[in-house]
């Protein structure tokens, strides 16, 4: 099967055909260091281009044999090249003019090798060969078998060979496109578009027969765009070449074959790599940086002096996978080995060598892990059960203040009772008089409900003391109010031990987040502890201070007493469980404040004051950065 030659060059993107690479390279690998059989200087590589610079395919392949010989040879090697420019100016007169000068060019400077990529360029150094290199060696790339022979080279010509079979591209397409109907196949109008034209014809003959096929040729650019856009949906188009449209305007066929994808209503496939990133689906094609390597491996051999013989460049399946997205294509359908350019890349293409090395990491760890897990298990079982001794702990410290605290609370209630007692005594022998003071009667009334309210409230702080837990009640507070709270139970002890209570309190709330009761515990045990220390100070100076406030973003409540302050020695021991100077203590108030404290984020120390007495501070973590401030 025939199939398009140079023009039908290229793509860039020489990453592909590593595999059929590699086959060719490994054999000819092995050759830096040969030693040439020029010994008086460097080889000379004329590399002919068929066409102008502007033609990728050719641009692409020359230079990909311009670095492999310059990698394999150390920079030793004179490359010169030319480009023929035989599509814009075939003529014949041109051609034998180009002849001529590049014979004139080169007389004192005969090429070694001679590359001809293109069969033009092929045809143009085997007519002109005994003018510009007649000792030269010929190395030809870049078309099929059967054009060799068409075009009649010489026996001795080294040919890298590429046959672009157009059928293989359709049959992608039909895989791609299974419910497709109707065939469009476009082509130029310049003599190897037509020979292009031509030659599909011939193999598309058999496949063809399953659709409506419809052969766009011999138009202008802009018919081309027109009849492109307003094809069935349901068709397949396959682009040749378009070197030259009716109009005679020459183009570089990537660039015409832009234009019409560019609104094609179809999906529009073509056998050459320089089509890819021009609307183009794909094809199968070769990738003409194999290519040019292929070539430059020929050149190594040549050079040295050793047998070489024709090779086949190979070929692949090439598709954009932005053009799948486009047209709604399932990648799953490509034949196998398609190379996909511009695909998005996943996470494991993107970092493949940092994840396998975690996955490596993971799969050597997960025995640790297991074991962590079940560490993990077993230390919230131990927190969940340490969290319900001291939830108990706390229980028992609060019954315990509240005994203490009994008889003064006790004394406390007494005094609202009575009153109550008494009003209602005075309200009933009011009422039994002829003439009752019925205002009199109302504010006795309201003295009582006032009374009331006062035993209700001591009611309640005591069951709030008592009131044993399973679990923290998480709630938001204010710092200030617990001190008040904790100085109304108190009160009434601090009086019968002739006491003073002080406080100082910022405007500013202290909101903190915690258990409430918890935290009212904690200043009830400071506070008893302080009245025990300064039974043996004089009545006079007996002062209990309570201050609260804000420290470095901290809420702080500090409990001071003027008792004879904590022995230097015993500072640093007296938060210990079962630690207590009194003859009557547990020494487990201060533990369980600690416990209590730090389970909220807090932290607990003392201090002796200089003029005697001690200091207790608790400090706890603010509830919310609004509240911190002032």
């Amino acid at each position: 099967m025939s199939s398009r030659t140079w023009s039908v060059r290229l793509q860039y993107a020489g990453l592909m055909l590593s595999a059929a690479l590699s086959i060719v390279a490994n054999s000819h690998a092995a050759t830096s260091g040969t030693s040439f059989p020029i010994v008086d200087r460097v080889p000379r590589i004329l590399i002919l281009y068929p066409y102008d610079e502007r033609l990728a395919a050719t641009t692409v392949a020359g230079e990909a044999l311009r670095s492999r010989l310059l990698e394999e040879t150390d920079g030793k090697i004179d490359l010169f090249s030319e480009f023929l420019d035989l599509s814009r100016f075939p003529e014949a007169d041109h051609v034998s003019r180009m002849g001529r000068y590049l014979a004139e060019k080169y007389a004192a400077r005969r090429p070694d090798v001679v590359v001809a990529l293109g069969k033009e360029s092929a045809s143009f150094i085997s007519t002109n060969r005994g003018r510009i290199a007649p000792d030269a060696k010929i190395v030809a790339a870049g078309f099929g078998n059967s054009i060799a022979e068409n075009i009649d080279l010489p026996d001795d010509v080294i040919g890298a060979f590429t046959t672009f079979d157009i059928v293989k591209t359709a049959e992608m397409a039909r895989k791609l496109q299974p419910n497709a109907r109707h065939l469009y196949i476009i082509g130029g109008s310049s003599e190897f578009d037509r020979g292009w034209l031509a030659s599909a014809r011939a193999d598309l003959d058999e496949f063809s027969k399953s659709y409506e096929t419809t052969y766009l040729e011999d138009l202008t650019i802009e018919e081309f765009i027109e009849r492109a856009s307003d094809v069935p949906v349901d068709s397949i188009i396959l682009a040749l070449t378009i070197f030259k449209d009716r109009a005679g305007r020459n183009f570089i066929p990537r660039e015409a074959i832009r234009q019409i994808a560019a609104t094609a209503s179809a999906p529009v496939y073509g056998p050459y790599q320089t089509y890819i990133d021009h609307g183009v689906v794909g094809g199968d094609t070769v990738t003409f940086d194999s290519l040019g390597r292929t070539v430059g491996n020929l050149v190594i051999d040549a050079i040295a002096g050793k047998q070489v013989a024709d090779v086949n460049a190979p070929q692949t399946y090439i598709v954009d996978a932005r053009q799948l997205r486009r047209w709604g294509l399932a990648e799953e359908d490509l034949p196998a080995g398609t190379i996909q350019m511009y695909k998005e890349r996943g996470f494991w293409e993107e970092h493949w060598l940092a994840s396998t090395s975690v996955v490596a990491v993971v799969l050597m760890q997960a025995g640790v892990i297991s074991i962590l897990l079940f560490e993990r298990r077993k230390r919230r079982q131990a927190e969940s059960s340490s969290l319900l001794h001291l939830l108990e702990a706390v229980h028992l410290n609060q019954s315990a203040t509240a005994g203490a605290l009994s008889s003064s609370i006790a004394h406390e209630l007494n005094q609202p009772l009575s009153a109550i007692r008494n009003n209602a005594e005075a309200a009933s022998q009011l009422l039994r008089s002829e003439t009752p003071d019925l205002q009199l009667i109302q504010q006795i009334l309201q003295d009582i409900q006032e009374d009331d309210q006062r035993a209700g409230d001591i009611i309640g702080r005591m069951r709030g003391l008592l009131k044993k837990r399973s679990e923290i009640d998480w709630q938001e507070f204010d710092l200030n109010d617990v001190a008040s709270s904790a100085i109304h139970i108190i009160h009434g002890e601090a009086e019968r031990r002739g006491i003073t209570l002080n406080t100082n309190q910022p405007t500013t709330e202290l909101p903190v987040r915690a258990d409430k009761v918890h935290v009212q515990q904690v200043v009830l045990n400071l506070a008893t502890n302080a009245m025990d220390a300064m039974m043996d100070a004089d009545s006079a100076k007996r002062i209990l201070t309570f201050a609260t406030g804000i420290e470095k973003e901290r809420a702080e409540l500090c409990v001071v007493d003027t008792g004879n302050g904590i022995p230097e020695e015993r500072l640093s021991s007296i938060f210990e469980p079962f630690y207590t100077t009194k003859n009557a203590g547990t020494g487990l108030g201060l533990s369980i404040s600690r416990a209590i404290v730090e389970t909220y984020g807090g932290t607990i120390s003392a201090y002796n004051r200089p003029e005697g007495g001690a200091i207790f501070r608790v400090v706890l973590p603010l509830a919310r950065r609004e509240a911190r401030g002032a």
